[in-house]
């Protein structure tokens, strides 16, 4: 069985002409309504305004004190994103290695997911990744308000956000007034054809103010990849793999929020629940030519078929109300997320050592996969005055249990035309992981003429039990890790004018170990012919931060700013050698044993010429190793161009120059899988006259490095266009018309594997691969209509 493809990005140009028309003189500036919490206004919004509007949304300007950026749900709109991915991928700093059209694991200042926190209402939430990631393309646009990208903590939300966090707000019955439907289709390049469905109402009910949503969602990607192998770079051809890759499936989704006055305080209840059923289909031929698909040449058929069921559903009760002469708060949160997959994966080999390669065996592998996450929180906190500033105190709880269940069974057919046998023995590896954590925090803030502040310290405890056994039956290993950190944080802006204004943050934040790395299960030849032992005795990673920032209003609605970030990791994860051998080897030294007793009846180890262990391969693992830096620069720009006479068109730009350095035995690399850059640039024409807009975006991310033990992966993405058009007619119907992917972006990659460590370091190939995917066009046809 082939092993499965490590993912990994491309570059810029920036638009100096469009700089220096910004860079002149702006109009008078309106002061902008005051902001709720996370910059959004606490009035009711008509949902007609977000949904069949002619005004161009632009970023808003944030009044947190923390560094963070704003996007509300029109920003995004006008190009009708699928998914909080489609939505994420237009905003500084935000990478993805995903397959193409796949925006899943958000990577925040490029880096691996498990370094950005993804929050929801502002709340942690569990998802399917080993690393502790949560895949936004699990969460449709249709449920969100607004993005928020907080690029520092404070001390009353957790630390897990060495690259940031991304806070996503969902509809809020408090929100919005009113209620919309959205109906269309997505047409595909193969002809498929997926539906697209939602409907939002809101008002008021039983003395409070109810807010409901439901979403159905075809998914669809088709895409088309094409693999050459060589036996080194530059070297001999060995094979090609012609393959075809199909994700198919559909999103149910459903979202309640209610809100109302008792008594001195807000009670707030919402919930949101996600269904998707997807299947993921790859056929795949291996030719021993670069070009023919004649049977002569056939080295392989290779079929595999993932059915997946995945859940995610969250409960939050909240309660603020006055006491005590200041404002309190209760919160209470239940979150889960349950993932089942069916993976079945046949393939018929051919002996290239034949000519034309015969028949050599069949053989199917069937993996199924049950992993439960769930997380209960709660929340007690007390804001009040101190003086001038503002004292908040509080404390937070998290009780979180994972279970993960792996079944699997190979079987075989050996005479050509046989089926094969039934999949009945399965092998069994079973964990359970729980976290409790009681995270106490203290912090103040206040005003003072220009100066807005914010300082507070956060200690996070951690106390772990990880539960694990190879074989059902088996005794289970139990072992238990119990950690505390210090989390101090400071936030400072300067408002130089009315305009401008000038931030610096400094915060240490954490990164928690994946849970792969955690079990103490060995999984056979994971990196080559080595195995993986996880290591339940890991420190978490921790960093201190630095970001500065500028940013200015330009007009009413515009926002130009440029951040500089530096991350200073500490206790870095990194995978090293324990100096065993691996099974292969053993197996190895095995045959060698049992050749030699057969030449040499009668023999022992003291028999000379009798096989010594001299293996080439090992048992890796993951252990804390050293420091690692990351650095970069980010600008960002959304305005309309109402300084050169063009009220009606709006432009966005933000540019990310991204790097890092990581040491590991092989020398000094960045961070695996870092893009070098990320940019996004586009504009939206508003035609007030004709009740039309167009608008064009395009997305370009740099080029990406990941190296490990066994392979070394550069990959390389195409540009990214979309364009919309919108015909409205009167103030509650809206007709858009969306194209994605009109470029045919390819994501190239460059494999370079190695059997064993002694392998790579002097450059001794297994083998040189060249991969290139492609998925075309996608067209969308929506219609909302407001009421």
């Amino acid at each position: 069985m082939r092993s499965p493809r490590r993912p990994t990005l491309h570059h810029r140009a920036l638009s100096a002409a469009l700089l220096a028309a910004l860079a002149g003189p702006a109009l008078a500036i309106d002061t902008l309504a005051p902001a709720g919490p996370g910059g959004a206004s606490d009035a009711a919004t008509e949902l007609d305004r977000v949904t069949v509007t002619g005004d161009i949304a632009y970023r808003d300007r944030s009044e947190a004190t923390a560094p963070t950026l704003s996007y509300g749900l029109d920003y995004f709109q006008r190009f009708e994103p699928l998914t909080v991915g489609d939505m994420l991928k237009r905003v500084p700093s935000v990478g993805f290695v995903s397959d193409v059209l796949e925006f899943d694991g958000a990577r925040l200042r490029g880096l691996d997911p498990g370094y950005t926190q993804i929050l929801i209402n502002g709340k942690k939430v569990p998802g399917a990744g080993g690393d502790r990631s949560f895949y936004v393309d699990r969460i449709p646009a249709e449920l969100v308000e607004r993005i928020e990208i907080i690029r520092s903590p404070s001390a009353n939300r957790s630390g897990d956000a060495v690259a940031g966090a991304l806070n996503i707000v969902l509809r809020d019955a408090y929100q919005f007034d009113g209620g919309y439907l959205r109906a269309g289709a997505a047409y595909f390049d193969d002809g498929e054809v997926k539906p697209v469905f939602g409907a939002v109402g809101s008002g008021d009910v039983a003395g409070g103010r109810l807010l409901g949503g439901v979403n159905v969602q075809g998914r669809h990607n088709p895409k088309r990849k094409r693999s050459d192998r060589f036996d080194a770079p530059d070297g001999d051809f060995v094979d090609r793999e012609d393959q075809s890759d199909v994700r198919d499936g559909t999103d149910y989704s459903g979202n309640l929020s209610y809100s109302r006055e008792i008594g001195t305080g807000k009670l707030s209840l919402d919930g949101f629940y996600v269904r998707t059923d997807r299947t993921e289909t790859e056929h795949s031929l291996e030719y021993n030519d670069p070009a023919s698909r004649a049977r002569d040449h056939l080295l392989s058929v290779n079929d595999q078929k993932v059915d997946i069921e995945q859940r995610n559903a969250t409960l939050n009760a909240s309660y603020v109300f006055d006491m005590a002469g200041g404002r309190s708060e209760i919160d209470l949160g239940y979150a889960r997320f349950d993932d089942k997959r069916f993976d079945t994966e046949q393939e018929i080999g051919y002996d290239d050592e034949d000519t034309p390669p015969s028949f050599d065996g069949f053989e199917g592998t069937r993996i199924l996969g049950d992993t439960r996450d769930s997380e209960l929180s709660f929340k007690l906190a007390h804001t009040r005055a101190l003086g001038a500033a503002k004292m908040e105190f509080g404390v937070d709880g998290l009780d979180k249990r994972r279970k993960t269940s792996l079944r699997t069974s190979e079987v075989e057919a050996e005479d050509e035309g046989e089926p094969l046998p039934p999949y009945e023995d399965f092998s069994r590896q079973h964990s359970r992981i729980e976290e409790r954590r009681i995270d106490p925090y203290l912090m103040f803030s206040g005003k003072h003429e220009r100066i807005d502040w914010e300082t507070g310290l956060r200690y996070e405890t951690t106390r772990s039990k990880i539960v694990s056994s190879a074989e059902e039956g088996d005794d289970s290993r139990r072992d238990q890790k119990d950690y505390g950190l210090l989390l101090p944080s400071a936030h400072l802006r300067y408002n130089l004018t009315e305009h401008d204004r000038l931030s610096a943050s400094l915060a240490r934040t954490v990164r928690r170990p994946n849970f792969d790395q955690l079990l103490p299960l060995t999984l056979e030849e994971e990196y080559g012919d080595n195995d993986f032992l996880g290591n339940p005795a890991l420190r978490p990673e921790t960093a201190w931060g630095l970001d500065l920032g500028y940013e200015r209003r330009l007009g009413k609605r515009g926002v130009v700013g440029i951040n500089l970030f530096y991350r200073k990791v500490r206790d870095l994860i990194e995978i090293v050698g324990t100096g065993r051998p691996s099974a292969t080897a053993l197996d190895d030294h095995e045959d060698a044993i049992e050749e030699f007793l057969d030449e040499n009846p009668g023999a022992g180890p003291g028999t000379p010429g009798y096989p010594v262990l001299d293996p080439d391969s090992f048992v890796f693992t993951a252990a804390n190793v050293g420091d690692a830096r990351v650095y970069g620069a980010e600008f960002d720009l959304s305005t309309p161009l109402t300084a050169l006479g063009l009220p009606d068109t709006g432009v966005f730009l933000n540019y990310s120059w991204l790097d890092s350095e990581v040491d590991d035995d092989f020398g000094r690399r960045r961070f695996n899988n870092q893009p070098s850059s990320v940019l996004n640039v586009g504009f939206i024409q508003d035609l007030p006259s004709l009740g039309m807009s167009f608008g064009a975006s395009y997305r370009r991310q740099g080029d990406a490095y990941a190296r490990v033990l066994g392979e070394e992966v550069s990959t390389h993405y195409g540009a990214d266009l979309e364009a919309f058009v919108e015909k409205r007619f009167g103030s509650r119907v809206a007709v858009r018309l969306t194209g994605s992917n009109l470029l045919n972006a390819s994501k190239d990659e460059a494999f370079n594997k190695f059997n064993t460590l002694a392998e790579q370091v002097d450059r001794e190939y297994d083998e040189y691969e060249r991969e290139s995917e492609k998925a075309g066009r996608v067209y969308q046809v929506v219609v909302r209509y407001a009421f």
